[in-house]
Formats: structure tokens, C-alpha cells, sequence
């Protein structure tokens, strides 16, 4: 993923030298990497990447021409070369050490040995790692895993001196040492927490469909200010990508504070002259009443004022969405072709929560995107485990939009067709501006309606609408003051004489 980074990095522990995990999304949650010369503790349980992480903490420091160690106690050298192949890397340059069976003078000068935790002990086991660390004298050093030196202690008390020693060991080396640990223990060891200086805990959270959500939460770092709380993370071909949380309060922004045209006069008219920048505006309306296309308006006259426009498709694909728009009129390849309208296609199955909030920054702040349209929030929403989290993040997210000044439309199908509506969940106080889409039944036929039921910035015309869809684009009638219950479905003609839109009209 492209760099992105936090604008408004936290001053505690400015002071301290240092080192890059690797992994630039952990980087930016600790605000800048480890402190140097510190033992810290990787925990998770098997599954989570800790391998992957320690590896690409090691490689980082050989990228620096740095001496580096992994000392591995629970799996062999051609597992961590399989690891390493399987992300396309090289351990070339990575000295790594395996303890063997029997304690062999022979194999003294050998790169590698195997180690069998039940038939060493534990002072011979630490002895000759020691040494190791000394032939090697790295700058970077883990050790993977604690399982197997707390099975060969026999007992806490024993367990917890020797990591003490180690950290004594290490305190004068001006080395950086990540200590994994498989959490296969009965009960969570606080005891090594204390001693570490920092703890990075990786987890996994399995859903009822999709792919296994992974997040990682630092736990505690002493002398330093870190992003706290949970960060989604994945693993894929190259290592482990983390999208920290995003805080709004830390990308503050300046914009011109201006409305943008929907391209359509009548529409303009309804919302006051147009959509504000740094504005949220909510679609609501049920399946089929017109709202895509409605977002669509939107995003086509921001593309022809040389705008750039991010579409978040969780429905539907690209073809359903260029033919729809070419059908009423509103032409897009040529926009896509110049890279003014980007199309991404969300699988909620698939992408963390996390990983999509990235993908908008990355639009933001790479891309130069004035207009984001995520379709639809009912896709957002099966992305997520809980609704709670689902506010939550959609309003630090619609704050980051905000001050970026990007013009955000939000798009929610409602459940049913006429009369009373459901949405499945009460977000219209979230966004700026609210247009409702309604059915309703008139002449025999039935019809579209819509209406700005909400403005926070401006005036807004309070009319309800007819809405027409037709080859040659939307058009949207006059304010339909004869009719009464146009809102519910169910209207009732209460004037002298009907006045519906007719497919010879000409105002859009």
C-alpha cells in the first residue's frame, strides 16, 4: 500500500532514537517505531503472523545493513525459508540459529543445529544462545518462542528470572529484541508483560462468513504516546499490511468553503444552490427508486467541472454501472479513461473495515479525489461485526471527509416498497443533507418522488418532487402541491387538476 501517513504525530517520546518494525502501518500506530535498545513481547495466538512480523522487522534492519539474529526454538530453518518464500523474500544475510539435540563441539561452527526443548536444559539452552548473540553481536535480535523456554523452566518463578536475565543481558547492547510468544499458556502472563517494554498483542476474529478479520492492539509501550485501540491488519503476498484507526482530530484541513452544482437546475433548486464541500449527504429510499442514479448525477457533473470522484461499489459491478448510466444519458468511459471517475469494486466478504477506511485515505490523499460515493451503506454495514462500530467509524470517517473538504455521498436502501419504510440503521444525523426517494401511485402508474428532507448548511426547498427517469437523463417535475400522503405511498389528489411529469417535458 502507498504511504500514508498521520499529520499531527504525538510529541511524548519525540526524544528517542527510533528503529522501523518493518511494517509501515504499525510504524504510524506507535508513532514512529520501537524506542531503540528495548525488549519487547509479540504475542498471539498461532495463526496471527508473528513469524511474518518478526521476519520483516529482521529484513527492514538487513535493508540497513544491519546485523541481524533470529534464534528459533519451535520451528527449523526450512520452515522460516518456506515463510520467507512464500512472502518472495530472502533470509540471505539473516544469520539464523537452531539449537541442537546434543550439545556437539563439532557443530560449534555451523550455521544451524536442531533444538528439542525436552532434552536440553534450560541454563545450557540460554548459555548457548548468549553466545550466539555474541558471535553475531546484532543489532536486532528475536527469538521465537517463549513457549519452549517456559516449558523447559518448569515453573514460573524460574521462567520469569531467565527472561530477566535476558533483558539484563541485553541492556548494555544497544539491541532491539522482539520476544514471540503463541500465548499457549493456562492463564495471560502478566508477569512478562511487566518485564517487557513493550507488548504488541495480534489476534484473530473469526466471522460467520468471509474471510478471518485479523487487528492487533499495543497493549502498553512505556515512554512512548501510541495510537491505542484496535488496528485491523492483513496477511498477504509481501508481509503484513496494518491500517491504523483513523483519527479525524489528526488530519486536520482547510478548504474553500463553496457549493458544487448536481448538474441539473430543478435539483439545484431543491437543495439550495447544491452540495456544499466538506458536506455528507444520505440517499435514502427503497430498492429500485432511483438512488444510484441519483449519486451518479452527482458524481457526473463533479467529473465534468475537473473533478475527481471515488465510487465504493459493494452491489453492483462496473459494467452494471457504466451501461446503467449510459442508459440515462450520462456517459462516463470517457472520465473513467481519464481516471477522473474511479470505480472500486468492495467485496464486504472479503475487506475489513479497516482495509476500506485505507482505500478512502489513499483516494484522499494520493489521488486528489474531491467526491467520494460509497454504494451502499447496507454493504458497509455486513462488513462490519457490530452496528455500534459501524457509527462509530462512519463518523470519524465522515470527519476526516469533512476536513478534506471532499463532498461525501452515502448511499441506503430501505426496506420495502410502499408505504412505511424501515432502514437498518438511524444514520440521518450523521450526514449534512438527507434526499428522500419515494414511490407512489397516481394515474394508474407508479411513480417516483423526491425531496430534501434535511440541510444543515443553507436553506433548502421543502417541495416534494415528481422524479422521471428516461433515456435522455433525470427529470424532475414540478413541486407536486395537489397531491397529499406523497411521502407514505399512498397519495391523495386534493387539488383542481393533476400535475404529474409527461415523457414530452422538457425541463430535467
Amino acid at each position: 500500500m502507498s504511504r500514508l501517513r498521520s499529520e499531527n504525530i504525538p510529541a511524548r517520546g519525540k526524544g528517542l532514537v527510533r528503529v522501523s518494525t518493518g511494517v509501515e502501518g504499525l510504524d504510524d500506530v506507535l508513532g514512529g517505531g520501537l524506542p531503540r535498545s528495548r525488549l519487547y513481547l509479540v504475542e498471539g495466538d498461532p495463526g496471527t503472523g508473528k513469524t511474518t512480523l518478526a521476519l520483516q522487522f529482521l529484513l527492514h534492519g538487513r535493508e540497513r545493513e544491519e546485523p541481524v539474529l533470529y534464534v528459533t526454538l519451535s520451528e527449523t530453518k526450512d520452515e522460516l525459508r518456506d515463510v520467507a518464500d512464500s512472502h518472495g523474500w530472502s533470509l540471505d544475510g539473516v544469520s539464523l540459529y537452531e539449537l541442537e539435540t546434543a550439545h556437539d563441539p563439532a557443530a560449534d561452527d555451523q550455521e544451524y543445529s536442531v533444538f528439542h526443548p525436552a532434552e536440553v536444559e534450560l541454563g545450557e539452552t540460554m548459555t548457548r544462545i548468549l553466545d550466539q548473540v555474541e558471535s553475531v553481536n546484532p543489532t536486532r535480535v528475536v527469538f521465537d518462542s517463549l513457549s519452549e523456554m517456559r516449558l523447559l523452566a518448569q515453573g514460573p518463578l524460574r521462567y520469569r528470572r531467565e527472561i530477566l536475565a535476558l533483558k539484563q543481558f541485553f541492556a548494555g547492547r544497544k539491541c532491539t529484541v522482539l520476544l514471540l510468544d503463541d500465548r499457549t499458556a493456562q492463564e495471560n502472563d502478566l508477569q512478562l508483560q511487566s518485564i517487557s517494554h513493550g507488548v504488541i498483542r495480534l489476534e484473530r476474529v473469526n466471522t460467520d462468513y468471509g474471510v478471518t478479520r485479523r487487528r492487533l492492539h499495543v497493549v502498553k509501550m512505556r515512554g512512548v504516546r501510541f495510537r491505542d485501540g484496535y488496528h485491523d491488519y492483513v496477511i498477504d503476498t509481501g508481509g503484513i499490511a496494518v491500517f491504523p484507526r483513523l483519527v479525524a482530530s489528526e488530519h486536520p484541513g482547510n478548504h474553500v468553503r463553496e457549493k458544487g452544482s448536481g448538474g441539473l437546475a430543478r435539483l439545484d433548486e431543491l437543495l439550495g444552490g447544491g452540495l456544499e464541500r466538506g458536506s455528507s449527504s444520505l440517499i435514502l429510499g427503497p430498492a429500485g427508486s432511483g438512488k444510484s442514479t441519483l449519486a451518479t448525477q452527482f458524481a457526473w457533473a463533479a467529473c465534468n467541472r475537473g473533478e475527481r470522484v471515488w465510487w465504493a461499489m459493494f452491489e453492483e459491478n462496473r459494467d452494471t454501472f457504466v451501461e446503467r448510466s449510459s442508459g440515462m444519458s450520462l456517459n462516463v468511459d470517457s472520465f473513467l479513461e481519464q481516471g477522473l471517475l474511479q470505480l472500486e469494486q468492495v467485496d464486504p466478504g472479503e475487506l475489513s473495515p479497516g482495509e476500506f477506511v485505507a482505500h478512502v485515505r489513499r483516494a484522499i490523499e494520493l489521488d486528489g479525489i474531491r467526491m467520494v460515493v460509497i454504494d451502499s451503506l447496507n454493504g458497509y454495514l455486513n462488513a462490519m461485526p457490530n452496528e455500534k462500530y459501524l457509527l462509530l467509524q462512519l463518523h470519524e470517517l465522515l470527519t476526516y471527509l469533512a476536513q478534506r473538504g471532499v463532498m461525501t455521498i452515502l448511499i441506503v436502501a430501505q426496506h420495502g416498497l410502499m408505504g412505511r419504510m424501515d432502514t437498518p440503521l438511524e444514520l440521518s444525523y450523521l450526514a449534512d443533507t438527507v434526499l428522500l426517494l419515494r414511490y407512489f401511485e397516481a394515474e394508474g402508474e407508479v411513480r417516483q418522488a423526491l425531496s430534501v428532507v434535511k440541510k444543515r448548511k443553507g436553506g433548502h426547498e421543502r417541495t416534494i418532487r415528481e422524479l422521471r427517469f428516461a433515456n435522455d437523463g433525470i427529470h424532475i417535475g414540478e413541486p407536486l402541491r395537489e397531491f397529499a400522503g406523497v411521502l407514505t405511498g399512498v397519495p391523495r389528489f386534493v387539488g383542481a387538476r393533476a400535475k404529474l411529469s409527461r415523457a414530452d417535458d422538457g425541463e430535467s
